[in-house]
């Protein structure tokens, strides 16, 4: 069983090891790593994913390279810096806040050394992961779209769809759905109640390539392919949603790479010039080999794809 654990370079979604089963099918290689409080359940479309990419491959790309932006977790505006200057010609930045424990002071020191490091002409965008309520949103958006210096859009700002098309009504930057679409018993509850104005689509928790494009053609608003900070596995199936896309006009936060310190493959998915190509990424059994999980690791994930396998075909978790 192939279980692999990569220490992240940055403390990220409150984890600092990123774990995940690859599958090796007729296709090619798929990814399963449903972040680990996600139940049997949630964690079946990861599965459905994975089982995709290795079974059946993807749709025709339309492209041969896709746009991407750099992300900045929550981290000090020194790192912030640093990360944004390293990112290999990114001119997006991505950036995280509200982290729990965090100073609101702490976020508008983060985003000022973004705009430092991306410059005048370049895109910040926000992710605050649901965390405010609605007028901490609508005061918490409109300061910092001043330390900014300008934002793209703000993704997540609150957890439920009816309050996100409230804070929508009462803000002028644009507002982008992700938890409400991935996480929601109906994903199309935010077109119907104009909620957002971007959909965020995550491959992994969506079902694969396919179902998002369902989505992306059923929800009828511009989409951003974003990750779940995969290995360059998971990451070829974002990359390849992004690909097939009839409109692609936002870069995609796919660049997540680069918080891994090390990959499964022998040519990570990192940018160039802002740009991740469309390639069918191939696990390097040495690199897979040093990035092994320890054998109680293994057994966790045995034990929990046997529970997702039967979620999927229709028994108990």
């Amino acid at each position: 069983m192939n279980v692999f654990s990569i220490p992240l370079l940055t403390r990220f979604r409150g984890i600092t090891v990123r774990e995940g089963v690859l599958l090796e099918g007729a296709a090619g290689w798929g990814e399963f790593s449903p972040f680990l409080e996600y139940d049997a359940p949630t964690s079946a479309p990861w599965l459905d994913c994975a089982r995709e990419a290795a079974d059946l491959g993807w749709p025709a790309p339309l492209r041969d390279r896709v746009p991407v932006n750099v992300t900045v977790p929550a981290c000090s505006p020194e790192r912030a810096r640093e990360i944004v200057l390293a990112s290999s010609g990114c001119r997006t930045a991505k950036v995280k806040v509200v982290e729990p424990g965090q100073e609101p002071g702490e976020d508008e020191a983060r985003l000022e050394a973004v705009r430092d490091a991306l410059g005048a002409d370049g895109l910040v965008r926000i992710d605050a992961n649901g965390g405010w309520s609605v007028d901490e949103a609508v005061r918490r958006i409109g300061v910092l779209e001043r330390a900014a210096g300008g934002l793209e859009y703000v993704e997540q700002p609150v957890a439920s769809v009816e309050d996100l098309a409230l804070v929508r009504r009462r803000v002028s930057v644009p507002i982008a759905a992700d938890e409400s679409i991935r996480r929601a018993a109906d994903p199309y509850r935010v077109r119907d109640l104009g909620a957002a104005d971007i959909a965020v689509l995550k491959v992994q928790p969506l079902g694969g390539v396919r179902a998002c494009l369902r989505i992306a053609e059923d929800i009828g608003m511009p989409v951003v392919v974003s990750s779940a900070v995969e290995s360059s596995i998971g990451i070829a199936a974002g990359v390849a949603l992004a690909a097939a896309l009839p409109s692609l006009p936002h870069a995609c936060g796919l660049a997540t790479v680069q918080l891994l310190g090390g990959d499964v493959v022998a040519e990570p998915l990192l940018p160039v010039d802002g740009y991740l190509p469309v390639v069918r990424a191939v696990v390097d059994e040495a690199l897979l080999a040093q990035h092994a999980a320890a054998p109680d690791r293994v057994e966790h994930w045995r034990r929990r794809l046997a529970e997702v396998e039967g979620v999927r075909q229709g028994g108990r978790p």
